[in-house]
C-alpha cells in the first residue's frame, strides 16, 4: 500500500514494531532521545500527543516521500500519569494502584513528512480485576515492566489474568492505534 513512501518508526518500542509489521507496514526504525516533560498546565489528556509531537520535531529535514511516525502512550488512574516504573516498588505500586478499578489508557501519535504533520490520539479503558500481591510481584518478577507505561503490557500474562473489561482499541493499549495510523497513512 505504502511501497512509494519510505516510513520512519521513531520508536525503540519492540510492540510498536510488531503492530506495523503485522499490519503490512515496511518500515525502519530511527529511534529519538528526548526528555518526555511537558508544561504543569497541560490537560493530563494533552499529554501524549504534546510528547509524540515533540519527537517528531526532532525530523525538522525529511526528504521528499519520508514519513515518520512517532507516539507516546499514557496510563491515567485518579487523573494521575503512570509512567515508566523505575524499580520494582515503584512498579508495585502503580499495578496495585489499577488493582480493582477502571483506567484509560490514550496513545498519540504524530505522523510527518516534509508538508505536513498530524496528529492524533485514541483512548481505550482498561478494567483489572482485584489483583493480589502475589500476583504482582509474580508478574514484576517474571516480565520486568519497567519499560512500559503504567508497568504492564496488556499483551503479557498481567493482561491475559488481570484485565477483565477493555472498552476501546486493543492496540491502542499495546502502544500504536494502528486503525487511526492505517487511515492518516493511506492521505499522505
Amino acid at each position: 500500500m505504502f511501497d512509494d513512501k519510505k516510513i520512519i518508526l521513531a520508536s525503540r518500542s519492540a510492540r510498536r514494531q510488531i503492530i506495523l509489521t503485522e499490519a503490512g507496514i515496511d518500515f525502519i526504525v530511527k529511534p529519538v532521545d528526548i526528555i518526555e516533560n511537558y508544561p504543569s498546565h497541560l490537560p493530563i489528556d494533552e499529554v501524549p500527543r504534546y510528547i509524540a509531537e515533540k519527537k517528531a520535531k526532532q525530523f525538522p529535514f525529511l526528504k521528499e516521500h519520508e514519513i515518520v511516525i512517532t507516539a507516546d502512550t499514557t496510563v491515567i488512574v485518579n487523573e494521575m500519569i503512570l509512567g515508566k516504573p523505575e524499580d520494582s516498588e515503584e512498579a508495585f505500586q502503580m499495578l496495585s494502584s489499577l488493582s480493582g478499578k477502571t483506567h484509560h489508557v490514550t496513545t498519540a501519535v504524530c505522523i510527518k513528512d516534509r508538508h505536513q504533520m498530524v496528529s492524533f490520539s485514541d483512548t481505550t479503558l482498561v478494567e483489572f480485576k482485584l489483583l493480589s500481591d502475589n500476583e504482582i510481584r509474580y508478574y514484576i518478577d517474571t516480565f520486568e515492566p519497567y519499560d512500559k507505561a503504567g508497568a504492564y503490557g496488556i499483551q503479557e500474562w498481567i493482561g491475559m489474568i488481570g484485565v477483565t473489561r477493555i472498552e476501546g482499541s486493543y492496540f491502542t493499549v499495546v502502544g500504536l492505534p494502528i486503525h487511526k495510523v492505517y487511515e492518516v497513512l493511506l492521505k499522505f
